[in-house]
């Protein structure tokens, strides 16, 4: 049931009775011409900010209710108003028997939340402009701050008893309880999930470096520590400290990797984490936060190891890695993913085994006098802005970003590095003197 259909539905009651029991017309609300405006209050008497005209709100009459004697007959109940009162509201059983009466489809989800938002508010009824919204498929901020508020209790059993699924919707179930730690936003997710678009970010960007490998190693000839080879390093996509002036190189050494191993690494990190956090969170959100850590991850060495080389999407990856792992971490009691803490101690010994690697070939290399030694401050930058950026995203399921005041404060925080760093790369290099080797 779509926004048309409920005004479609209200416009049918408007048509019929022409005007409620105190001699106003019958209009949706919001229409112009109306009262003055109301707040909706949201759980636990706190305001939430949602506008709602209350003159005229909700004075419909009930075509047929869940209980009324008339209606179970199968003769037309008496004219009765949804809200007499004009308070903007609506109880959620009485919403409920309207749909059903005219025979509307709602999808599943959406009748969770509608009763998750009913016990949200004292008297168990639910604000006209949250219902639109809801109807439309928007979560704003007041609209999430009202379940939060409320008992989240839903009448419907958890995902995991959901029978007769398919291979793909049983995927669906386990991306829902791998990334989202509350059972409401895994009904909305589950119920709204929709094949189209697929998530193509974090699969393209995987098959993209796996070509790029396969091709350097097959004209090296060379699958493991390829840095150590004279002509790797020419590669116009390795960022080195010479090129810095070529601004493209802080981006595409992503690309580029030492080996086999190292490939291996972030390309199933990126398909076992990025892809479920790119279905639930979308191309948008998830791309801007791999490609925010793979840029820090090159600033930071340019500032912190400055003769160092950089290669690998490890930036990237540890930032979508940190993120989903703090996510999980402040969400613990919610989370529902299977062995969680042995999967998490997991996580973290293999990251912190690629960051003692890449350690060691920075300063202890097997072939010193064979060429450069990339640096592995990129891993730690990495992690930095998935901890913080990537929390803020993930903890923003289906609300808009700029309306939180944390993302503005990451946002600002993540500015104010790189406007210093691109400052850092111009002028810090000559006036410190800093002997970086020649470029290839």
């Amino acid at each position: 049931m779509d926004r048309s259909s409920l005004l479609q539905l209200i416009q049918e009651q408007e048509d019929g009775q022409g005007r409620n029991e105190a001699g106003r017309p019958l209009r949706a609300v919001g229409a112009e011409g109306l009262g003055p405006r109301h707040w909706c209050p949201g759980g636990s008497g706190d305001y939430v900010g949602t506008e709602v005209w209350s003159q005229g709100a909700w004075s419909l009459p009930l075509p047929a209710g869940l209980t009324h004697p008339q209606a179970l007959a199968g003769g037309p109940p008496p004219p009765q108003q949804l809200d007499p009162e004009n308070t903007g509201f609506i109880g959620a059983e009485t919403f409920t028997g309207l749909v059903h009466s005219h025979e509307l489809p709602l999808d599943p989800a959406k009748l969770d939340m509608l009763v998750a938002l009913a016990q949200s508010n004292e008297r168990g009824q639910v604000c006209y402009q949250e219902l639109v919204d809801l109807i439309s498929s928007k979560r704003s901020s007041s609209f999430k701050r009202a379940i939060a508020n409320g008992q989240r209790a839903l009448p419907r059993d958890g995902l995991l008893d959901e029978p007769g699924l398919g291979v793909y919707k049983r995927f669906v179930r386990y991306v829902a309880y791998e990334i989202l730690p509350r059972e409401v936003d895994r009904h909305w997710y589950f119920y709204r999930h929709r094949s189209c678009p697929p998530p193509v970010f974090m699969a393209s960007v995987t098959l993209a470096q796996i070509i790029v490998f396969l091709c350097y190693g097959a004209r090296l000839n060379k699958w493991v520590l390829q840095t150590y080879h004279p002509e790797y390093m020419k590669s116009p996509l390795v960022y080195h400290p010479g090129h810095r002036a070529r601004a493209w190189r802080f981006l595409t050494y992503m690309f580029m990797h030492v080996g086999l191993e190292q490939l291996g690494f972030n390309a199933l990190l990126q398909l076992m984490i990025g892809v479920p956090l790119e279905m639930v969170h979308g191309l948008l959100r998830i791309s801007l936060l791999y490609l925010a850590g793979v840029l820090a991850g090159s600033l930071t060495v340019s500032i912190t190891d400055m003769r160092a080389p950089v290669v690998g999407g490890s930036g990237g990856v540890y930032a979508l890695c940190s993120a989903h792992l703090a996510n999980v971490v402040m969400n613990w009691a919610g989370m529902r993913c299977p062995y969680k803490l042995l999967r998490m101690v997991l996580a973290l010994v293999c990251m912190s085994s690629e960051v003692g690697r890449a350690v060691w070939l920075r300063f202890s290399p097997p072939l010193p006098a064979s060429g450069p030694q990339p640096s592995f401050m990129a891993h730690l930058a990495g992690a930095v802005v998935g901890v913080s950026m990537g929390l803020t995203i993930l903890r923003s399921y289906e609300e808009r970003l700029r309306d939180q005041c944390g993302w503005w404060v990451v946002l600002l925080a993540y500015g104010t590095f790189l406007l210093f760093a691109i400052f850092w790369n111009v002028f810090a290099y000559d006036l410190l003197g800093a002997h970086i080797p020649p470029p290839p």
